[in-house]
C-alpha cells in the first residue's frame, strides 16, 4: 500500500509541479543573473584552487568536494541507466537542462548560505537554508520544517537510496542471496560509514577530498574507453538523444515514463542543484566573499552532469547493449562494461559503485548532521549525536535490501518536498545575492582579490560574518 501510494505522489510532484518549479525557477535565477553559469565560468575554476583563509577553516575545494561526495555518487551511475532503461536516450537531454539551469539556483542559493552563515565556537563557520530562512525570511518555524525535511530526505531517503544501489551490483553476481546477500553489503556499508561519522564533519571532508577525485577520474577513462572503442555509435547515439528528447506523442501519452519526467527526476537526483542540498557545505567554506563559494557551487553542478553523468550516459548507449526497462539501475551498467571488457568490466562497475556510494553516504550524513544541530541547537548533547549516527547506520544496513521502486520513489518525493521549500525561499531572498555578485564583479574589474562587506550591498540583516571590522581580516 505505501509503494503505491508514494508511486503515485511522486508521479503527480513531477508530472504537474517540479517541472515548472526546476525549469521555470532556473530560468528566471538564470536571466536574473545574466546567465552567471556562462560568464563566470572560467573564474570559478580559478577560485577553487585558493586555500582556506584560516588554516582550521574549510577550503572552497574541501567544501566542492563534500557537496560533490553527495552529487557524485549512486545517481550518477545507476540513475542515468535507470532514465535512460525507462525514459529512453532522450531523458540525457532533460538532464543537461536540468543542470544548465540549475548551476543558476545552485549559484544564488550557495551564495545566500555564505551571506547568512554562522559562526562555530572554533571561528569556523556553518550555516545553509535552515539558517538563511530563519534570518532572512525571519521563519524559524519554515526553518525548522525544512531542516526536519532535509535530515528525513539525506539520511532515511538517499541514504537508504544509496546502500540499495550499491547492493544491487552485486545482484549480477552468482554467489548473490537475495536474502542474506543484502544484510552483509548493508553491513559492510555500515561499518564503514560508521567510522567515518564518528571522526566528526572535518574527518568526512577529508575522507571525501582524497576519493572523490581518485574514482571520478578512473571511472570516465573506463567510460572514454568504451565510448572511443564504439566511436561509429556516437552520430546515431546524438541522434537517438534528440529525437527521443523532443517525441512529444510519447511524452503526453505517458508521460510518468516519459524523458522530460525521468530526465528531471535523475537530473535533480544527481546535481541536487536548487533543492537546498549544497548550500549546508557551502557555508562551511573559508573565503573572502560570497560569490566565491556560490561559484565554486556553481561548477559542482557541471561537474556532476555534463561531465560524469554524461560519460556514463555515453557509455551506457555506445557499449552496443540496448537499454530497456528489465535492464534499470545497475543491470544495464553492468551488462555494458561486460560487453566490452569481459569480467573485468564487471568487477571494475562493482568496485566504483562502492566508492561512489560509500562517498555519497558520508556526504549525505555530513547535510543531515549538519541540520540536526539547527534542530536541537549547535551544543546538541552528545548522546543525542550519538543516537542519531546510530539511526543513520541502521538505515544504511538495512536500505539494502529494500525494493526498487519503494526506495526511488520514497528518495523522489522527499528531494521534491525540500525543492517545494527552497525555491520560492532563494527567490524571495535573491536580492542580496544580486547585489553580491555585483559588487564580487566590480572588485574583480579593480584588480582587487574580492572581500565582501555588508555594508557594501546595504544588507540590514544581522550576520556573524561580514561585518566592516571582521570582513578586513580576510584582506589580502
Amino acid at each position: 500500500m505505501y509503494g503505491k501510494f508514494i508511486g503515485s505522489l511522486s508521479g503527480f510532484l513531477y508530472t504537474y509541479i517540479l517541472p515548472i518549479l526546476l525549469i521555470g525557477g532556473g530560468l528566471y535565477f538564470s536571466f536574473k543573473t545574466k546567465f552567471v553559469q556562462l560568464r563566470l565560468l572560467k573564474e570559478s575554476v580559478k577560485v577553487v584552487s585558493e586555500p582556506a583563509e584560516d588554516e582550521k577553516g574549510m577550503s572552497s575545494f574541501q567544501a566542492l568536494m563534500v557537496s560533490t561526495a553527495s552529487r557524485v555518487g549512486t545517481g550518477n551511475i545507476v540513475g542515468v541507466s535507470t532514465a535512460i532503461c525507462l525514459g529512453g536516450a532522450g531523458s540525457v537531454f532533460w538532464m543537461w537542462i536540468v543542470a544548465f539551469v540549475g548551476a543558476a539556483s545552485a549559484f544564488v542559493e550557495s551564495t545566500l548560505a555564505q551571506i547568512y552563515k554562522k559562526r562555530d565556537k572554533e571561528g569556523g563557520s556553518y550555516g545553509g537554508p535552515a539558517y538563511y530562512i530563519e534570518n532572512a525570511l525571519k521563519s524559524k518555524t519554515l526553518g525548522m520544517i525544512f531542516a526536519i525535511v532535509l535530515v528525513l530526505t539525506y539520511m532515511v531517503g538517499f541514504n537508504m537510496l544509496a546502500s540499495f544501489n550499491i547492493n544491487s551490483a552485486f545482484g549480477t553476481y552468482s554467489f548473490y542471496n537475495p536474502k542474506s546477500t543484502p544484510l552483509i553489503i548493508g553491513g559492510v556499508l555500515a561499518i564503514l560509514t560508521a567510522l567515518s561519522i564518528f571522526g566528526g564533519g572535518k574527518k568526512i571532508s577529508e575522507v571525501a577530498s582524497l576519493l572523490v577525485p581518485v574514482m571520478s577520474v578512473a571511472y570516465i577513462i573506463m567510460a572514454f574507453i568504451v565510448i572511443f572503442k564504439n566511436i561509429t555509435t556516437i552520430p546515431a547515439m546524438f541522434a537517438d538523444i534528440f529525437s527521443q528528447a523532443f517525441d512529444f506523442k510519447a511524452i503526453f501519452g505517458g508521460f510518468a515514463g516519459s524523458a522530460v519526467m525521468l530526465g528531471l527526476k535523475r537530473g535533480l537526483y544527481s546535481n541536487e542543484a536548487g533543492i537546498g542540498s549544497a548550500p549546508n557545505a557551502a557555508a562551511a567554506a573559508d573565503v573572502s566573499h560570497p560569490v566565491k563559494q556560490g561559484l565554486v557551487q556553481m561548477m559542482s553542478v557541471y561537474l556532476d552532469t555534463w561531465v560524469i553523468c554524461t560519460a556514463t550516459a555515453f557509455m551506457l548507449l555506445a557499449s552496443g547493449i540496448a537499454p530497456n526497462p528489465e535492464l534499470a539501475g545497475a543491470p544495464y551498467n553492468v551488462a555494458a562494461l561486460t560487453n566490452n571488457f569481459g569480467a573485468f568490466g564487471q568487477h571494475f562497475f562493482t568496485f566504483a559503485l562502492f566508492l561512489f556510494g560509500f562517498t555519497t553516504l558520508i556526504g549525505n550524513y555530513f547535510y543531515s548532521e549538519a541540520n540536526l544541530k539547527y534542530i536541537f541547537g549547535e551544543n546538541a548533547s552528545k548522546f543525542t549525536l550519538t543516537i542519531f549516527r546510530v539511526l543513520a547506520i541502521i538505515v544504511i544496513l538495512f536500505g539494502a535490501g529494500m525494493e526498487f521502486g519503494v526506495v526511488w520513489d520514497t528518495a523522489d518525493v522527499l528531494m521534491a518536498a525540500m525543492a517545494l521549500i527552497n525555491i520560492p525561499t532563494i527567490f524571495i531572498l535573491k536580492d542580496p545575492v544580486i547585489a553580491c555578485m555585483k559588487d564580487y564583479i566590480s572588485q574583480k574589474k579593480d584588480g582587487k582579490n574580492p572581500v565582501f562587506k555588508v555594508s557594501s550591498i546595504n544588507l540590514k540583516d544581522n550576520t556573524d560574518f561580514w561585518q566592516d571590522t571582521k570582513a578586513t581580516k580576510v584582506s589580502k
